[in-house]
């Protein structure tokens, strides 16, 4: 008898070797990343994507037993913090709570915001709320781990108490730690999103995709998040490879942007492109037109771009919107010093303000676009006035998946 004990707690019933343990545990961990970035993040808090009926309550299954995770506390806390991103009230913003915190306690934070019933009911709504919601996954959230930690133990024995840990502390710290922590503190920028996401890495399959955090702050809604010929997102593949067997529906794909030949001045499709594509538009200013002007004038006074700190290079993309008060008077100062970057970092602010502005009548956006490409283009400086004519044909493209 105690050989049977013994031998069940070394080995389980499976007897597994090393590689299938480590097999088990990939696939699972996997499985949970995927109920979270495809069903929770993608479909249930943006709508851009629905599973068919099965699939869809196969992940809301699998993301109770593997994590506890409810459905609406999840959607809620997340659309918070798109809604209030970078703000007091945003449930995870390492400007706010620094990026140690957010790292290695993100799941305290997300606890926390999770026990507002007041946001839960706010952000929560077109949640499942059926009897399983209500009574199983909502009603007893622990009870998933519990029974999955049962499981493991049956599986693996003692091992399966160090895979349960393991499975715990995962999405922890690659969804609340990794992707909210450094996707808003380190990486790469494609758009100039008015936050402060990045992307971790071009190539997202080890969190599912949501590497490609940037991105995801420029077009919420989009399913796909991978925007650039060079990226690759998992999820997008998985969903593709469902929508083939007829288990997904795309909704929702970030609109590619097109520009047009001989545009006199900027029209009504300009400004669809613009108030689509807004964050590509300042991004574009800013490669196109201030980093050019920022070397032009490095190269006039015998020096390079690094007389200019890093930091300080960056800000100009955003306008310092993000610096310390000492830090952002540094960055004025500098641009006072160099007057062709004072004239085109003048001309970035009034092009944002045109942006911001749109929601406002579209006749006054469109006049006050109109004004601000004559001017450009009557500036002298060879980059704003390629970058306005460029601007005037701007042009939502079809979409192509």
């Amino acid at each position: 008898m105690l050989d049977f004990v013994l031998n069940f707690l070394i080995h389980g019933i499976t007897h597994a070797s090393w590689v299938a343990k480590l097999l088990y545990f990939m696939i699972v961990t996997q499985l949970t990343i995927f109920s979270v970035t495809l069903y929770l993040h993608r479909s249930q808090a943006h709508r851009g994507v629905d599973f068919h009926p099965v699939l869809a309550h196969f992940f809301r299954f699998w993301s109770w037993i593997s994590t506890g995770m409810v459905t609406k506390e999840w959607v809620a806390v997340h659309r918070k913090h798109h809604a209030k991103c970078e703000t007091e009230e945003d449930p995870h913003s390492p400007k706010i709570f620094g990026i140690n915190t957010v790292l290695w306690q993100g799941v305290d934070l997300y606890r926390v915001a999770a026990g507002k019933p007041d946001d839960m009911e706010k952000y929560g709504r077109g949640t499942p709320e059926d009897w399983l919601e209500r009574h199983v996954y909502g009603g007893h959230p622990y009870l998933g781990p519990t029974l999955m930690f049962i499981v493991n133990i049956l599986f693996f024995g003692v091992w399966g108490v160090a895979i349960s840990a393991l499975q715990m502390v995962w999405i922890p710290f690659w969804a609340a730690g990794v992707v909210n922590g450094l996707g808003h503190w380190w990486g790469y920028r494609n758009f100039e999103t008015a936050d402060m996401a990045t992307n971790l890495t071009p190539w997202g399959f080890w969190i599912g995709g949501e590497e490609l955090h940037n991105n995801h702050h420029a077009f919420p809604s989009s399913s796909k998040f991978a925007l650039r010929k060079w990226e690759f997102d998992i999820g997008w593949a998985v969903i593709r490879g469902f929508e083939t067997v007829g288990l997904a529906k795309v909704l929702r794909v970030a609109p590619s942007l097109d520009v047009r030949a001989n545009v006199p001045l900027p029209d009504t499709e300009t400004i669809k492109a613009l108030l689509s594509h807004r964050f590509q538009v300042m991004t574009d200013y800013f490669k196109g037109v201030i980093a050019p002007t920022l070397r032009e004038e490095a190269a006039h006074a015998g020096a390079t771009v690094k007389a200019l700190p890093r930091k300080l290079r960056r800000a100009l993309a955003n306008g310092g919107r993000w610096l310390d008060s000492a830090t952002q008077t540094r960055m004025l100062e500098a641009v006072k010093q160099r007057p062709l970057l004072a004239k085109v970092c003048d001309f970035r602010a009034r092009l944002a303000a045109v942006l911001e502005r749109g929601n406002g009548s579209g006749e006054a956006m469109l006049a006050n676009l109109q004004e601000w490409c004559r001017e450009a283009e009557a500036s002298g400086i060879r980059t704003l006035q390629d970058f306005a004519v460029r601007l005037r044909g701007y042009a939502l493209a079809p979409v192509r998946a």
